[in-house]
């Protein structure tokens, strides 16, 4: 399905200005970080193994806002740790919606129905919802009981005071093509989300189970087999279509790790959300001292197995717009051998 209409636009519109001003690395979304502290302990996070004194601080939002206006991504999404948790992140998401960017916001949604009255429906903003699949599977994947039924109350409830509500759904490899076909065509279908966003279990470094994380081969044959019988195209999926190529092995790209940065308490992460090789103060200096020719697959043997929307997303937009039957594709349009 890609992006609304109005962000596509948008996006495009900020692509082709970095192309006039030959602007070879630039971000398209930023990860914004405010916090680590989280009320949950899921097993394949780790942002909770963070030193105490950094679980307790919270960014302050000229710092926040002040991050993503130097950069200049037209859009954000704030992450954490639980967002929720930051005592004035209704005031961050007031800020950047001020200043014209697309902004999602992550949550677990268990707070959320406690803090759905700060903020107010807008078109540059949605709510995020992990949804890690169907009861007892994203249960087990937050490591509490009856979160799944709290998240989708929640989502109801923002749905009913009218706010746009995507889903963000990690599949390991103790999923089957089966359970990532049960949970998509239940948020789809039956909860009605109005996008949902799909991504193969990372090799996270701080997460304290290991041994869940797909490999490249087990992430192509899932999504292929997932994919299979055109459900792709009837999900109403958060991503443009060569990135779903790649995840069922159709297409292959090269990491583009600039794309999508990270900007954290502890500053702009290098080189990537998923790797903590340093960090850099600004923007610029994270652009111009990290050797981007040393990570992907086949150069840093910690992203062999690595097919996340970090890296991938951004290396599927940049191709599509690079040519015209990708770029009619991406908007619906069908094309011959498409």
């Amino acid at each position: 399905m890609g992006l609304p209409l109005h962000l596509s636009i948008k996006l495009g519109r900020y692509l082709l200005q970095q192309k006039i001003r030959g602007r070879k690395k630039f971000p398209m979304l930023v990860e914004l970080e405010p916090l680590f502290a989280c009320n949950l302990k899921c097993a394949g996070c780790g942002k909770i193994q963070h030193e105490a004194h950094l679980l307790k601080k919270r960014m302050p939002v000229e710092q926040a806002v002040g991050a993503v206006e130097e950069c200049g991504a037209p859009m954000v999404s704030i992450a954490g740790g639980e967002p929720l948790m930051h005592p004035q992140i209704d005031r961050i998401v007031e800020e950047l919606l001020a200043r014209r960017k697309f902004i999602v916001l992550c949550t677990n949604a268990v707070l959320l129905p406690k803090h759905l009255h700060k903020f107010r429906p807008h078109r540059d903003f949605a709510w995020m919802v992990h949804i890690d699949g169907l009861a007892d599977r994203h249960d087990e994947a937050v490591s509490k009981k009856g979160v799944f039924d709290q998240a989708v109350a929640a989502i109801k409830q923002a749905k009913q005071a009218g706010f746009q509500v995507y889903t963000n759904s990690t599949f390991f490899n103790t999923d089957s093509p089966q359970t990532v076909i049960d949970v998509l065509d239940y948020l789809n279908d039956e909860l009605g989300v109005d996008r949902m966003e799909i991504s193969p279990g990372y090799a996270y470094e701080k997460a304290p189970d290991q041994d869940r994380f797909l490999g490249v081969e087990q992430t192509r044959e899932l999504f292929a087999e997932a994919f299979a019988g055109g459900r792709r195209d009837r999900w109403r999926l958060n991503h443009s279509p060569l990135f779903l190529d790649f995840l069922e092995g159709r297409r292959d790209f090269a990491c583009t790790p600039w794309g999508i940065p990270s900007y954290s308490l502890l500053g702009w992460q290098r080189p990537c959300y998923l790797l903590a090789d340093g960090y850099a103060e600004t923007y610029q200096e994270l652009l111009d001292t990290t050797d981007w020719d040393r990570f992907g697959r086949g150069k840093d043997p910690r992203c062999d197995n690595c097919m996340a929307h970090c890296g991938y997303e951004p290396s599927a937009v940049l191709a599509t717009l690079g040519s015209l039957k990708e770029s009619l594709r991406a908007v619906g349009v069908p094309t011959p051998g498409a």
